[in-house]
């Protein structure tokens, strides 16, 4: 027991000297007078460590000697959440033999911490980082899953809110009940002089649903800033006791074996007056000690930064090869780009868009993703749209009308969030599939047209799977689930039309993912070769050279990977006519890995929304 004890302590303080002079460093400068608090970390570090069970620190050390083991081709995510998909966490754990049908081995589970019912902003308002939300199971329940993915090959991905807590929280309660050392790890106002400052710089997040960046509480007669939600009240990350305490509740997850903390709304988390309160120094120095807690405690965690901003903003917070801040980041301007390319059949902005993707250094891993809980927002390069003639606010309303089902002859079926009648600006909720086309084409009873939207369906995950970094499904897009309007009968949702694209996962229709003829088969099928081909095949490895190719067709999008003699052509076809890329590979024969047929890489005749991947003949 004795040399146990001293090679735990031997691990640990191995770690820690090696990040000991950066981590004081960051921390001073952040805190002139941190010394007490720093001193207390470096402690509370150690217990952390200690309270690491033994199967979690073996993964850290398997980890720690394969640390590009999230960067290999065999990956593939799932985001989803809890109740919508079976009931609690104990149902998740009975249904993992399906996500393992899936492919799946990286599950992000949607926000489960406890919130208060109603004023939750989708479980982004935490109430509580250390309870699990009751109807979903408690922390044990939460281990427990982890413990069985672990088993199964399978890391667990877990949202930890950063910028605020809910007013429901205990610090929160201990100012309404006047401690002023609560009160401090807040922004507290008591008259609008300074948040009238703040204003005058800080961009709204939600102008429409959540005007303003404070909110006035008449029962404590002050401001506190809320840059999202009034009832998500904003941490000051200026004391240190916040930073040290939100450690304290990341380094609980870890310890309950979640693989991947997703850092939400990290851009935010650092305010100053006089700027827009995003993207500040001080933000990529927390982010950083947070990479460097991480090493020391739990060097198997991975952190995600939720950036849902353009490339030049998002690409910083991989930090440097010297000094990293986090693992992973969504590629979140591709995914916006590729509802603008369905819309307008046009792929110039979305090769555009992959090109500065493909650019940056091989390293840098992004999470690819069609759909995701949240809405789309129109960040497109619009400055070099103008090139081309086009207005931004029409674009969008463009964009939006055709996404929406507005526009004459649209397959699309979706809602509109936070619509702007003043600037014309809103964001799009629905499923991948209602976008496609397969709602709609269901609800007429169109064969035609549900053969045009599966295939398009099929297409777009196509793409998805041919992107370097890890692709992630979101859960019912494996099936074709369709939206979901019950939300409008919720008084606690029908505010909010994000939850169009939240509802049951319906496991009838999963039923019929082995019924040859139903779409459901035709998706689940095609996914799952897709997949497997992936996971194959070294030319999708996270270190291939991925260039896009010119098709001289504007509706086809062609993308070429390479790596260690093997090269695959891709080619989709984003029109709903047959088209022809007229691409000229003439470097031998190619096998089409979807469809089997042998042809030439040249003047490739395509269907609508067809999909081609070539891989050259002796490539293996």
């Amino acid at each position: 027991m004795e040399e146990k004890t001293q090679t735990r302590e031997q691990e640990f303080e191995t770690r820690f000297q090696k990040y000991y002079d950066e981590l004081k460093w960051l921390y001073y400068e952040l805190y002139e007078n941190g010394e007490q608090a720093f001193k207390e970390l470096c402690e509370k570090l150690y217990e952390w460590y200690l309270e690491r069970k033994d199967s979690l620190k073996e993964l850290d050390r398997t980890r720690e000697s394969d640390p590009g083991w999230y960067k290999r081709n065999d990956l593939l995510g799932m985001m989803m959440y809890v109740d919508a998909f079976a009931e609690n966490l104990t149902g998740v754990m009975n249904k993992l033999d399906y996500l393992e049908e899936c492919g799946v081995n990286y599950l992000h589970l949607m926000p489960l911490l406890a919130s208060p019912k109603g004023r939750n902003d989708g479980g982004y308002a935490v109430a509580d980082f250390r309870t699990v939300q009751p109807e979903l199971g408690t922390m044990e329940d939460l281990e427990k899953l982890a413990d069985e993915c672990h088993k199964r090959g399978i890391s667990i991905c877990l949202d930890f809110v950063m910028n605020h807590t809910s007013e429901d929280h205990e610090w929160a309660k201990r100012v309404r009940a006047g401690e002023k050392e609560y009160q401090d790890r807040y922004f507290f106002f008591d008259n609008f002089d300074i948040p009238g400052q703040y204003e005058q710089t800080v961009p709204q997040v939600f102008p429409t649903t959540a005007p303003g960046n404070f909110t006035w509480l008449p029962d404590l007669g002050k401001f506190v800033m809320t840059t999202f939600y009034p009832y998500q009240w904003d941490l000051d990350y200026r004391n240190p006791v916040v930073l040290n305490e939100m450690v304290y509740n990341m380094l609980n997850l870890a310890d309950k074996g979640i693989d991947i903390i997703r850092i939400d709304a990290v851009p935010y988390i650092w305010k100053q007056l006089g700027t827009s309160c995003r993207n500040l120094p001080q933000v990529h120095s927390i982010v950083r000690m947070m990479r460097m807690i991480c090493e020391i405690v739990c060097p198997g965690v991975l952190l995600l930064g939720e950036v849902v901003m353009e490339p030049e903003k998002v690409v910083p917070y991989f930090g440097s090869v010297e000094k990293p801040e986090c693992h992973m980041l969504y590629n979140v301007t591709t995914m916006a780009s590729t509802w603008h390319t369905v819309a307008t059949r046009d792929v110039r902005l979305l090769r555009r868009q992959m090109d500065i993707v493909n650019g940056l250094p091989k390293e840098y891993v992004f999470l690819n993703y069609l759909r995701c809980h949240d809405d789309i927002g129109w960040g497109l390069d619009y400055p070099w749209l103008r090139n081309f003639g086009i207005d931004e606010v029409a674009h969008k309303r463009y964009l939006n009308d055709f996404l929406t089902g507005q526009y004459h002859d649209s397959f699309a079926r979706g809602e509109l969030y936070n619509s702007d009648p003043t600037s014309g600006d809103a964001r799009l909720c629905g499923t991948t599939a209602s976008l496609c086309g397969i709602e709609k084409a269901v609800y007429e009873h169109t064969r035609d047209a549900l053969f045009r939207a599966v295939r398009l369906d099929i297409m777009l995950h196509g793409y998805m799977l041919v992107q370097s970094g890890i692709p992630v499904l979101y859960s019912g897009d494996e099936i074709g689930q369709v939206n979901d309007y019950t939300y409008h009968e919720d008084p606690d949702k029908w505010a909010d039309s994000r939850y169009l694209h939240r509802g049951k996962f319906r496991w009838d229709l999963a039923e019929l993912r082995k019924k040859p003829g139903t779409l459901q088969n035709d998706i689940f099928a095609a996914l799952s070769r897709m997949e497997k081909i992936r996971a194959s095949l070294e030319v999708f490895q996270g270190n291939s050279d991925v260039r896009t190719v010119d098709t001289w067709d504007d509706s086809i999008l062609g993308i070429v990977r390479e790596n260690n003699g093997q090269k695959l052509v891709a080619l989709f076809n984003f029109s709903e006519y047959d088209r022809t890329a007229w691409i000229d590979e003439g470097d031998g024969m190619y096998t089409d890995l979807l469809g089997g047929s042998e042809m030439e890489a040249r003047g490739v005749k395509m269907p609508a929304y067809g999909i081609f991947w070539l891989l050259r003949k002796d490539a293996g």
